[in-house]
């Protein structure tokens, strides 16, 4: 797969035979979350690119991720039902009014009515939890549309409510042999969609709170899904943004991002360099 940089916050380094285009200029309107329409803009700047396949999309920061749902859009041509697959530390299913951002895009890709089943794979953040249950569109998981595969979680109160396929395992292990056992049950196209917040920070820093999946444990389960992938997406990468809207500074400032120091951030950008090229090996291999 050929890597295709969306080049919003500038955290994404050369890849080997990248397409890279320039949206630094879109940074403000996209980041973190934005109007359907500004989106739908986003996405006829895009299309000529977009057109080529298959490729692999590096969109940044996980600020980003709801771009994903945008990638996902295209599938719509192919006539035929598929899956997508998530890597992450968080739902992404939250409720948010304000358009789309980048912990809701979950449920407007679980609307897709081409999309069959969406499986967000290694959540250890509480926002799956029963304080912040109300917070998750529920309708979805209670038909089994979007399942949660997550790590150390208490999901009883899930239960209480009649939602029976979301899981919380004690190690990720366990979680990649139940989701391999799922797999060999079903049998669409799948698109992949990775947020590096997934992994530990033994392996990877990011703007979010993170997971325990080693990257180990992300290569073998991209093998488990290589030969029926699409399409894939990458986020994650750390980058460094003060908003000039207000509004989006309240957002972001209510979820206690890190600041980062500068020798920090161009250390972790290298070492974000490096695992964006194994998991391109990984991919194309």
């Amino acid at each position: 797969m050929k890597p295709l940089v969306l080049d919003f916050d500038r955290s994404v380094k050369p890849l080997t035979g990248e397409q890279r285009i320039d949206l630094h200029d879109r940074q403000e309107a996209i980041r973190f979350g934005c109007r359907m329409n500004v989106l739908d803009r986003l996405k006829d700047t895009l299309g000529d690119a977009l057109a080529h396949q298959p490729h692999v999309a590096f969109i940044g920061s996980g600020d980003f991720h709801h771009l994903s749902y945008l990638l996902i859009g295209r599938y719509a041509r192919l006539n035929r039902s598929i899956q997508v697959v998530v890597f992450d530390n968080h739902p992404d299913n939250m409720r948010y009014p304000f358009g789309i951002h980048c912990g809701s895009w979950v449920w407007h890709v679980s609307r897709l009515p081409f999309v069959s089943q969406v499986h967000v794979l290694g959540i250890t953040s509480k926002d799956v939890e029963a304080a912040h249950g109300w917070e998750n569109h529920l309708r979805n998981l209670h038909s089994g549309k979007v399942r949660y595969w997550c790590v150390g979680r208490d999901l009883g109160w899930m239960w209480l409510l009649g939602i029976k396929q979301s899981q919380s395992f004690a190690a990720i292990a366990p979680m990649l042999d139940a989701f391999s056992d799922y797999l060999a049950s079903s049998t669409d196209p799948i698109y992949l969609t990775i947020d590096k917040d997934v992994l530990s920070v033994a392996d990877a820093h990011t703007n979010w709170d993170q997971g325990v999946m080693r990257l180990s444990d992300l290569e073998a389960a991209i093998g488990l899904l290589k030969r029926r992938l699409i399409g894939c997406d990458v986020t994650g990468d750390i980058s460094v943004y003060s908003y000039q809207s207000r509004f989006k500074r309240f957002l972001s400032g209510i979820d206690g991002q890190p600041e980062i120091a500068e020798a920090d951030l161009e250390r972790w950008q290298v070492e974000q360099q490096a695992i964006n090229l194994k998991l391109l090996q990984c991919l194309s291999g």
